[in-house]
């Protein structure tokens, strides 16, 4: 997850990205697996999109999810949105897997 392209007048606020896991087989709920702003944030995207895995902006959540330390589940309140996301990109990724 990315929190998006910046603006011309937020030029000078550096991106940040949170990698979520999600192993329905063995974890009850997601998992923050990478994290981090500026350089950081721009080599966790690159590396996602480098092995085919599908990216999701979302800046208000993206706030949220930093907040969680690194790999540690995420927290009840955000299983509603978080799955939404999820359901989402598994909807993109079977879409292109039928093309």
């Amino acid at each position: 997850m990315s929190s998006g392209n910046r603006s011309d007048h937020h030029a000078d606020v550096p991106p940040k990205a949170v990698a979520l896991r999600y192993d329905r087989d063995k974890e009850n709920a997601p998992r923050i697996v990478a994290k981090g702003s500026g350089y950081l944030a721009e080599r966790i995207i690159a590396t996602a999109r480098q092995h085919g895995i599908t990216t999701y902006e979302d800046k208000e959540l993206i706030e949220l999810l930093s907040r969680i330390e690194l790999y540690e589940v995420i927290p009840v309140e955000l299983y509603q949105i978080v799955a939404e996301v999820l359901a989402f990109v598994y909807r993109l990724n079977k879409n292109a897997f039928d093309l």
